[in-house]
Parts: structure tokens; C-alpha cells; sequence
């Protein structure tokens, strides 16, 4: 029987059957069991040392799980109730349930995120990674088989902890109907990391050795962030808030019924969480809607990831989305982003105005992060270059009507097409909303920003791409540290200058912060700045196509022309 249900997980996915066979051997499942069920039991007698214990030498004492009166600040008194005090059971269990959520929160994803970087590391460095790719199995398969077999012990681990995990939300009288929300919830973000994972461990080859602590770091830094803030709510509304769907923990206070981890936080209810809003939406409101945007969240950026991984699995030097794609890419992350910028947090210092400009300008910066990847991701490297300027001639019918369409949907023309028409797209996705802002009089710098932050993508991308177009060895690293050095350099120079965006706005306009310095500035000052900006586009393109052209000359045309 057994043999049988091997024979049968071999048959469904030869990859799963691997991974299980090499993972799942006696010592390595004792371990586990034992890491467990060890981790568990030191869980419970950390939380039972913490109640109180009737003594002749302080009969009045107070604690945290206590029922008695409680000041502000100050720990309930303990009553006694015959020869013990009276507990408040119903928090312990839920202290218990926040802790064991969070320890397998940051286990399942840090932990699973380290082992599967680890694992993509090792294949690649035995070479067993192209035995795979050259295996006749789907890269879903392959890939697949990989997300469900590396971390089995992890999910071992998780399964002999899920009795303590419900028994908990029992006695915290947790409702069931949420606690299976809240595992579906928590299964989208394994699959959402893990994908992300495995894309990263594909692209990020070259890192080697220091993949998977730079991957599993990124996520432990990220998780802890999102939960000090989720422990410490306060109200905002800022684009940033759409981070906060990558925690799974951002369910935790629904379950507990408060607004943060802690039940009796003396934070007002639904000050933060509450208040979250996407499109206007009241989505922080309840937990089913919070849950099913969360989820929604999770599958839309892990779909993405496997669009990536289906791509460049099977061919590592393509790029890793194709022209197509990245403009729905584009559309999506906007959309995604917007809601949550659109109704601002305003404060007593700050207006309804002054508020929804910083959104902005939050959105802006999310902006750069968005480009700077679809120009990591679209700009081909120089054979691929060589080869479309020499050969393009050979697929196309109408000599123009075949360039625009190979810039705009071309797998090895250059990128700045497609570049443009993904900030063509952001901008119609953001134009409406500054247009429509009731407040009028920051829409002119608003409108200045978008155009200054289009303008310096511009020139990033055209730096980059001439960057890969060069014959050094290292062309990635001359385009990284190139582009790096554009947007990281003005600043530091600006700051030990002593130059405030206030102050000195126009020396910041020709940065990648334009935005901290436009509405300081005047309309010939940011006129003067766009045109200076689309003349070095406009040079950097001239320059860009005479190297083209130079690269799509043959072999024997070179040599008869001296070159």
C-alpha cells in the first residue's frame, strides 16, 4: 500500500517524489519532530511562569492575567479564589495564540524562503539545474514540485504544532470561521514568498552563496517591521499601507477582537486597521473583506512571479517578462497602489492638500522602484542587441510599421520604447486622480513631479541600456552602478552641500527626488529642468542609435570600412 502511494506521488510529479525521497529520512524527521514539540513545550512554560503564584511573603500582587481592578498603566490586582488566584484564561490562550502565530509566520516564510534559495543555490552550482531544465517536465512541474518538497520538514513542523494552534484559539475563543480564514490567508502568503523565492533565486544567480541570506534577510527585516507596527498601531493612510497585505500577522487583532496584538492595548479599537481604506473602500472595517484583499493581494503578486518563472526557467538569458506583459504589469501595480493613496490622513499640522501631495509623492517613489526593475528586466545585453540590429531586416515587411513594432513587443530590441509606454500607462492611471483633487492649488507641482520623475526614468533607462550595449565583461555591474550612482549621488552631494529642497529647489529638480524641491520652485525653473532633461534623453538616444547602427554592420562590411 505504501509503495503504492509512492509509485503514485512519482507518476503525479517526479520532482515532489525527489525532494521527498532526499529530504525525508529518519534523522532528518526526528529533528524536526523533536525541534517541534520541544519549541512548543518551552512556549507553554514561558507563558505558565508568567502567572501568579499565591505567597505569605507578597499576598498582594499583580499580573497581567489577573482579574482584578486595573489602573491605566498597571497590571490588573489578583483576587483570590480559595487557594489560588482567578485567571483570565481567555487572554492566556490568546497570548499564546498571537506567539505561536507569529513563531510560525516568521518560520514559514523566513525559514522556507532561506531553504529554498539554499536549494536553488546547490543545483546551480552542481550543474543538476540544467539536467532539469533539460528534463521533458513543465516548468510548473519542476518548479512546483520544488515549492511543496524542499520545505516538507518546515510543513512537518507546522502540522505537529497545529493541535497547540487551535487548542489556543479555543481557549481564546477564537471563532473557527476566521481561524480558517486565517489559514488560507497564511497558505497565499507561502505561496506569494515563495514564488517570489524561487524567481529571485533564478535571476539572482550570480550572487551564489549569499542568495539565500540576502533573500531570507530581506523577509526577516520586512516581517519584523510590519509587526512592530501592527503591535504599536497608529492611523494612517499612505500608500505604504499596501505593504501591510504582505503580513498575514494583519489578521492577528481581528482574531483577538482589538487593534493590535495586545487585547488590552489602550489604543482606541480600530484606530489603525479599522481605518484602512482601499478605493474608499472600508476594507480595514471587517475581517472578510480585509481577508479577501489580502488574498486577492497575495495571487495577483504571485501570479506575476510565475509569469516570470515560466519564462526563464527553461531559457535563464531571456528576459524575465516579455514587452506585453509588462505593461498589464504596470497597469495592475498602479491600480494595486492608487486606492490606498486616495483618501489622505490629515493631521492638525497637516491639511486635506498637504496630505494627498505626500501621497503623491510616496506614489512617485514606489514609481522609481517599479521602473528601475522593468529596466533590470527589459534591456537586452549586447549579443541580443548585435543580433536584432543585423538581423531585423530579415522579419519584417514595412520598414517602419516593423520598427515601432519590434520596439514596442520585440524581444531583443532595445527597451526605451516599452519603457516610455509603461510611464505613458502610470501616468493615465495617475493623471485622473491629480486632476481631480478638490484642492487646487498643488495640482501645478503635482503635475510638475509626474513629469520630472518620467523624464529621469527616461534617462535611467537610456544610461542603462547603453551600459549593456558596451564590450567590457561586466555590463551589468557598469549599468548598475552607473544608474545607482544617478539616483544616490545628488542627494549625499546636495546634503553635505547644505542644499534644502526648500531652499535650493533647483539643483533638486535634476535629481530623482525632484518632488521635495517642485513646489518650491517656479514654472520657468521646472520648465527650464524638463528641457534640460529630454535634450540629455534626446543626446543619449542619438548616441544610442549611432551605436546600433555601428553594431548592426557585418562582419565584412567593418573590415572593408576599417572599422
Amino acid at each position: 500500500m505504501a509503495l503504492n502511494v509512492v509509485n503514485q506521488l512519482g507518476d503525479w510529479n517526479p520532482q515532489v517524489f525527489r525532494e521527498f525521497k532526499g529530504r525525508l529520512k529518519p534523522r532528518n524527521i526526528l529533528v524536526t519532530v523533536a525541534i517541534s514539540l520541544v519549541g512548543q513545550l518551552l512556549l507553554l512554560m514561558s507563558f505558565a511562569s508568567q502567572l501568579p503564584v499565591v505567597s505569605d511573603i507578597n499576598p498582594d500582587q499583580y499580573s497581567r492575567y489577573c482579574t482584578g481592578s486595573r489602573q491605566q498603566y498597571s497590571s490588573p490586582k489578583c483576587l483570590l479564589d480559595g487557594s489560588s488566584f482567578q485567571i483570565n484564561w481567555q487572554l492566556w490562550w490568546q497570548d499564546v495564540f498571537i506567539w505561536l502565530s507569529l513563531i510560525g509566520i516568521f518560520a514559514l516564510l523566513v525559514v522556507g524562503t532561506y531553504m529554498l534559495l539554499s536549494d536553488l543555490a546547490k543545483e546551480e552550482s552542481r550543474g543538476t539545474l540544467n539536467f532539469l531544465r533539460l528534463t521533458p517536465q513543465s516548468s510548473q512541474s519542476i518548479l512546483g514540485g520544488k515549492l511543496l518538497g524542499v520545505p516538507i520538514l518546515l510543513y512537518l513542523a507546522a502540522f505537529l504544532a497545529f493541535p497547540l494552534h487551535l487548542c489556543s484559539s479555543l481557549g481564546g475563543d477564537v471563532p473557527l470561521s476566521k481561524m480558517l480564514c486565517f489559514y488560507l490567508v497564511l497558505g497565499t502568503s507561502c505561496l506569494c514568498f515563495y514564488s517570489m523565492a524561487l524567481l529571485f533565486g533564478l535571476v539572482g544567480k550570480r550572487l551564489s552563496g549569499f542568495q539565500p541570506w540576502l533573500g531570507s534577510g530581506a523577509v526577516l527585516i520586512f516581517l519584523f517591521i510590519i509587526t512592530n507596527l501592527l503591535e504599536h498601531p497608529s492611523s494612517s493612510h499612505y500608500p505604504t499601507d499596501w505593504l501591510m497585505l504582505f503580513h498575514p500577522g494583519i489578521l492577528l487583532p481581528y482574531l483577538i477582537d482589538a487593534n493590535s496584538f495586545n487585547p488590552v492595548n489602550i489604543y482606541n479599537k480600530g484606530d489603525y486597521l479599522g481605518g484602512l481604506l482601499w478605493f474608499n473602500l472600508p476594507v480595514g472595517a471587517r475581517f472578510l473583506s480585509l481577508a479577501s484583499l489580502t488574498v486577492f493581494n497575495y495571487g495577483l503578486w504571485s501570479y506575476w512571479a510565475w509569469r516570470g518563472l515560466k519564462r526563464c526557467f527553461h531559457n535563464p538569458t531571456t528576459n524575465l517578462f516579455s514587452k506585453g506583459e509588462t505593461y498589464l504589469l504596470t497597469a495592475s501595480f498602479e491600480l494595486m497602489i492608487l486606492g490606498f493613496a486616495l483618501n489622505p490622513h490629515v493631521r492638525e499640522w497637516k491639511n486635506y492638500t498637504d496630505g494627498i501631495f505626500e501621497n503623491l509623492q510616496m506614489l512617485l517613489v514606489f514609481n522609481l522602484i517599479l521602473f528601475l526593475g522593468l529596466i533590470a528586466a527589459l534591456s537586452p545585453h549586447r549579443q541580443a542587441l548585435q543580433d536584432w540590429a543585423r538581423y531585423r531586416h530579415q522579419h519584417r515587411g514595412s520598414r517602419n510599421r516593423g520598427l515601432l513594432k519590434d520596439l514596442l513587443w520585440g524581444e531583443k530590441s532595445p527597451a526605451l520604447v516599452a519603457i516610455a509606454l509603461n510611464l505613458a500607462i502610470a501616468s493615465v492611471i495617475l493623471l485622473p486622480w491629480i486632476i481631480l483633487w478638490s484642492e487646487s492649488e498643488l495640482k501645478i507641482p503635482a503635475l510638475w513631479a509626474l513629469l520630472l520623475n518620467i523624464s529621469f526614468i527616461l534617462v535611467c533607462a537610456t544610461v542603462a541600456q547603453l551600459m549593456l550595449l558596451m564590450k567590457a565583461q561586466k555590463r551589468l555591474v557598469w549599468a548598475a552602478t552607473t544608474v545607482s550612482g544617478l539616483i544616490i549621488l545628488p542627494p549625499i552631494i546636495f546634503g553635505f552641500l547644505s542644499m534644502n529642497p526648500s531652499y535650493e529647489p533647483a539643483v533638486w529638480l535634476f535629481s530623482a527626488f525632484s518632488w521635495t524641491s517642485v513646489e518650491y520652485a517656479t514654472g520657468i525653473t521646472v520648465g527650464f529642468a524638463l528641457m534640460a532633461q529630454s535634450l540629455v534623453v534626446a543626446v543619449l538616444n542619438f548616441q544610442l542609435t549611432r551605436r546600433l547602427q555601428k553594431a548592426g554592420e557585418s562582419a565584412t562590411k567593418a573590415l572593408l570600412s576599417g572599422n
